[in-house]
């Protein structure tokens, strides 16, 4: 039983080190070859851990040969871009102009129906108001409306708006985030001073605080303490 557990966690970290290895994605953004990686990889660990009888070498070594393939795929990738091609295809125009290109859509063996799917699921009910959708090597559809059907963006009205920022958790649990105030270029004394004028005494009674750099402070007490306030 102990063989199996320090077998279990040897495989663990090594297979987490492998999905750092190909970088913070989500299984849908995966190209085809990685999708393969990851495959290989749970069918040999799920081998490895349900079998203690089989050395852990045969896993291991495995394992390391498909993490060296990993790293020179990622490179051919990076300097390449005739193979990248070749290894992860290119993307496909199956709307330009506002027309279905029926050519694509048969080479990738997508129907109108799951065109009009992946349509919605961005949130086009109608095909009509789409000026080109490309086909991402990675599955996703990328879509650009026609003008008249696009979001009203600030610019459109000639409005010169300040860029904003994003907020960041000063407080997490009443523990204060030292490394996100120095981020925003606020210190202690700063976060000490907003408290005061929310009548709070102790971090500890915050259950999550958020601040920018523009000096805007929000937070929300814990539930034993009172609801919610905003300054």
């Amino acid at each position: 039983m102990l063989l199996l557990i320090i077998r279990t966690i040897i495989l663990y970290f090594l297979i987490l080190f492998m999905m750092k290895i190909m970088g913070k994605r989500q299984i849908g953004q995966l190209q085809p070859f990685e999708l393969v990686v990851v495959l290989i990889l749970s069918e040999i660990a799920s081998s490895a851990m349900q079998s203690a009888a089989a050395p852990i070498l045969n896993s291991l070594i495995p394992i390391a040969t498909i993490a060296i393939i990993q790293v020179i795929m990622a490179i051919i990738n990076l300097k390449s871009e005739r193979l990248r091609n070749l290894i992860c295809g290119k993307p496909s125009i199956i709307i330009s102009k506002g027309r279905i290109v029926q050519s694509e859509m048969t080479k990738l063996r997508m129907n109108i129906n799951d065109l009009q799917e992946e349509l919605r699921a961005n949130g086009y009910f109608d095909i009509a108001d789409v000026q080109y959708a490309i086909m991402e090597t990675n599955g996703h559809l990328s879509i650009m409306p026609k003008t008249d059907k696009r979001p009203l963006q600030p610019g459109d009205l000639s409005l010169n708006l300040q860029q904003e920022e994003p907020s960041t958790a000063v407080i997490l649990d009443g523990h204060i985030n030292h490394q996100a105030l120095r981020s925003i270029n606020k210190n202690k004394a700063w976060l000490q001073e907003q408290m005061r004028k929310n009548h709070i005494i102790n971090a500890s009674d915050i259950f999550i605080a958020h601040a920018d750099s523009e000096g805007n402070f929000s937070f929300q007490l814990k539930e034993a303490k009172k609801g919610h306030k905003n300054a």
